[in-house]
């Protein structure tokens, strides 16, 4: 555990860095790798914010790790959401902010990353999510 002198600190980098190892644990990647781990987590997380009715984004913005969700909301413009995507336009936008070679293509990338932050969501608001979006893309959430 990282020890910053602060436990709110210290808790929310223990957090973001079991969710992440969740990523890796799952593409056998080693810590050295946590560049690409965070890459796609920031990726899918921008992806689904986007998608999701504005409320909706905000609850689900509330469960995450303080760090994650700094990211999470970094770049968001709530005036401007939800964006209408589909499966493959929502895996094109994954796609385009994910720079690397992924094995088994940037589905399994999306698959693994909702199975990681499964851990960390609530039932009640995962089933929320998961009504919020189209069908198609639904069908990828664990």
């Amino acid at each position: 555990m990282v020890e910053t002198g602060y436990s709110t600190i210290n808790a929310t980098v223990d957090k973001t860095n079991r969710l992440l190892k969740e990523i890796e644990q799952a593409y056998g990647w080693s810590q050295e790798r946590r560049h690409q781990s965070w890459a796609a987590l920031r990726a899918v997380l921008h992806a689904l914010r986007d998608r999701l009715p504005v409320e909706e984004a905000a609850q689900l913005g509330a469960q995450l790790p303080m760090l994650v969700r700094g990211m999470y909301y970094t770049g968001w413009d709530p005036s401007r959401v939800p964006v209408k995507m589909h499966k493959e336009e929502f895996h094109a936008r994954v796609r385009r902010e994910f720079p690397f070679e992924i094995e088994g293509g940037v589905e399994s990338l999306i698959r693994t990353v909702l199975n990681a932050l499964r851990l960390y969501i609530a039932e009640g608001e995962w089933e929320d999510v998961k009504s919020s979006i189209p069908g198609d893309l639904a069908d990828e959430f664990p």
